[in-house]
């Protein structure tokens, strides 16, 4: 089977389910065919960036509303091609929805996803979400499983959460994993710091500077103390390490930037004017200090990023025209939340909306408690308008222990407001 994701268009059931939007979730009870749709989006993933955009509670939902059945997605997990198909990403969702479908009282679901723990290619994504499920009973037994595979590395990958009753239960008969535990307490407790850091606060900036400049070890503390300070010399520096490719010595310049406020404006407009190495991190800088005059700009940096579908690119830009309340951005942020496929911007667009257009911005609040995103479901909950079917949705969120405890929380203090 192809794992190869062809998005459908915004305006059809199956486009609107593979980019996670509450009106499809709102729409499948009454459209027929609906149930192949949900289990094609579990099959063939179609998130647009798998590491930030969430899908697995959506379409377990799903599925528990449309009275799916699990065996379509076991038949997945147990397609011959698992042990040929070397793309970890063929079964993460579907592990996931399986975990997730557990957590909604449809205990069938443990049955392949341990299935797969045992015998499939990919077993320790499986194992993972059995650990986080925290129900002994489900994971009886492969402690075994995990002290004849896992190497200390992987170990301390299962622990990394914290301890649980499934680890605690396997640290009894594993003496591995105890220690794994152990010294995941450990390194949880404050250490009394020993020595000062070469970019310790008796440098002056210049010597900050140079230190950075060497690109060592060194380097990346002398570039934090540097922001810590808010010194305009790391804005210079900026200048220099930014344009450069990727490295570990730009990402600490853009890191230390965050430190700096509207004293840093006059580098920002330059940057995002320049549309050079460093117009990124101008943009992120107006987008959360920029002030009525630089809406022009980013408004236009959101037109080019949608019609060039450079939906990261997007971000800042309706973070900082939702945070000026800039009304003239309105059509374009409707666009963006039912065009992109990149479900990581809705809850900034829905943000943007609620500050800019509050009246236009419900629809989109009460189609939120439906979403894919938590930001978006949580930002609904703060202001979907409390109709019959709002008050419903709030209180299933709110009750539901699958659900993210921040929605759960802003469901429940909306409900008793």
């Amino acid at each position: 089977m192809s794992n190869e994701v062809v998005l459908e268009s915004a305006g059809t059931l199956r486009g609107q389910l593979q980019r996670g939007l509450g009106r499809a979730a709102r729409r499948a009870a009454d459209r027929p065919g609906a149930g192949e749709y949900v289990y094609d989006c579990i099959r063939r993933d179609p998130r647009w960036d798998r590491q930030c955009e969430a899908r697995g509670l959506y379409y377990a939902r799903l599925m528990v509303d449309l009275e799916l059945p699990v065996w379509p997605v076991a038949e997945h997990l147990a397609d011959p091609s698992d042990h040929a198909d070397g793309d970890e990403w063929r079964v993460r969702l579907a592990l996931e929805v399986l975990g997730h479908l557990v957590r909604l009282s449809r205990r069938e679901a443990a049955v392949p996803l341990r299935r797969y723990a045992e015998e499939g290619a990919h077993w320790f994504d499986a194992l993972d979400e059995l650990v986080e499920l925290g129900d002994p009973r489900l994971a009886e037994g492969l402690d075994g499983l995990v002290a004849a595979r896992c190497d200390d590395g992987d170990i301390g990958l299962l622990v990394a959460g914290g301890a649980n009753p499934v680890l605690e239960s396997w640290a009894v008969r594993q003496p591995r994993i105890a220690e794994a535990l152990a010294r995941r307490r450990e390194a949880g407790r404050p250490r009394r710091p020993v020595g000062a850091a070469p970019g310790g606060p008796e440098r002056t900036d210049a010597e900050l500077v140079e230190l950075a400049r060497r690109r060592d070890d060194g380097a990346i503390a002398a570039i934090f103390e540097l922001g810590r300070r808010r010194t305009p010399a790391l804005l210079d520096l900026a200048e220099e390490l930014l344009p450069q490719r990727p490295s570990r010595f730009g990402g600490a310049v853009c890191r230390a930037l965050r430190e700096y406020g509207p004293e840093a404006l006059p580098w920002a407009r330059a940057w995002a004017a320049e549309r050079g190495g460093c117009a990124f991190m101008g943009i992120s800088m107006l987008a959360r200090y920029g002030t009525r005059q630089d809406v022009p700009l980013l408004m236009e940096e959101l037109r080019e990023a949608l019609e060039k579908r450079e939906w990261q690119g997007a971000a800042g830009p309706i973070e900082g025209l939702g945070r000026l309340r800039a009304g003239e951005a309105v059509p374009l942020l409707k666009t963006a939340w039912t065009e992109s496929p990149y479900a990581f911007l809705r809850p900034r667009i829905v943000t943007a909306l609620t500050r800019t257009a509050p009246h236009t911005a419900e629809a989109y609040t009460i189609e939120g408690l439906w979403d894919c995103q938590e930001g978006v479901r949580t930002e609904a909950a703060r202001f979907a308008p409390l109709t019959r079917e709002t008050r419903i949705r709030l209180q299933r969120l709110h009750n539901d222990d699958a659900e993210d405890p921040g929605v759960r929380a802003a469901a429940g203090g909306r409900l008793a407001a």
